[in-house]
């Protein structure tokens, strides 16, 4: 299946709700009354209540064949119900029918960006990637391989905001879902991060937060660590600290070299830059504050 064949068949496709709210009794019970109004089919149902906020967590997925109505018109009558939640409520009803988007920025590391290119070929990934952004022509012939257009942005000394007002006008141009640094290796400004507030994501090499900044491997080697990791989170503007989506680690020991571990690390980087991404374009992320509840 190519990059631009991705579809799903009406048996699986499903409308997913999202709901963030202050917790009190009777949230469950409303939302599986207003199901089950509408002769919603529930395939998936989870629940998070936090006892330290007060907040409450809910992801709900339904066959979309057992409602007859449009996502729109199940979105406009999930608005009163969720007017009963309160005017801090936070929530979204999403159509896996509807087709997602996704753009890359990279610079000049290519494993991340060959693992999702390679996940969206075979029909793995539940989006398609509608371009790439570089600034380095490093891994312009490994885009266009997988059929994908690739956008040159150099970044020339003194002449960043243009490189980044440049960058926002290519991405934006898409229309993404999620907007992916895949090593990009650039800080987004303020402004960027404010536009793209909760659909830019960042892998971040390391197992956040130690080991922030330029050559965290070789950080971690001098101080003879023995668990190195991966992280994948929002981008905000306070650098390398927002809301972590998915983590993991891999054992080592003293044998390991920092090559050794750069090339262990970047094995954990593809999997939870993926797997953080999956999440994220599968509404399985909710957002509160800092933190997430990341239903899996």
């Amino acid at each position: 299946m190519s990059n631009s064949q991705i579809s799903s068949g009406d048996d699986d496709r499903r409308f997913v709700l999202t709901l963030g709210c202050p917790d009190r009794t009777g949230i469950v019970a409303a939302l599986s009354g207003f199901l089950a109004g509408v002769g919603g089919w529930i395939t998936e149902a989870a629940y998070h209540s936090d006892q330290t906020t007060g907040w409450f967590f809910t992801r709900q997925a339904v066959r979309a064949d057992s409602i007859g109505m449009s996502v729109e018109e199940f979105r406009s009558r999930f608005a009163e119900v969720a007017a009963m939640f309160g005017p801090e409520a936070e929530w979204q009803v999403s159509d896996t029918g509807a087709e997602k988007s996704v753009v890359l920025l990279v610079s000049k590391d290519s494993h991340c960006l060959t693992d999702l290119l390679a996940r969206a070929e075979r029909g793995e990934f539940p989006a398609r990637i509608s371009a790439v952004v570089g600034n380095h022509r490093d891994l312009e012939s490994m885009t266009t391989r997988f059929g994908v257009p690739f956008h040159y942005v150099p970044f020339t000394p003194g002449g960043k905001d243009e490189a980044f007002g440049e960058v926002r006008r290519i991405v934006d141009g898409y229309d993404p879902d999620a907007v992916v640094l895949a090593r990009f290796m650039q800080i987004l400004p303020p402004e960027l991060c404010e536009a793209w507030a909760g659909k830019a994501i960042n892998i971040h090499h390391s197992f956040l937060p130690s080991f922030v900044g330029a050559r965290p491997y070789h950080q971690a080697f001098d101080r003879g660590v023995k668990l190195i990791g991966a992280t994948c989170h929002y981008v905000t503007a306070d650098l390398d600290a927002g809301p972590i989506i998915e983590q993991d680690v891999s054992r080592i020991n003293h044998e390991y070299s920092a090559a050794d571990m750069v090339r262990q690390g970047r094995d954990i980087e593809t999997l939870v830059l993926a797997r953080g991404v999956r999440w994220h374009l599968e509404h399985r992320v909710l957002v509160h504050d800092r933190k997430t509840v990341v239903f899996q």
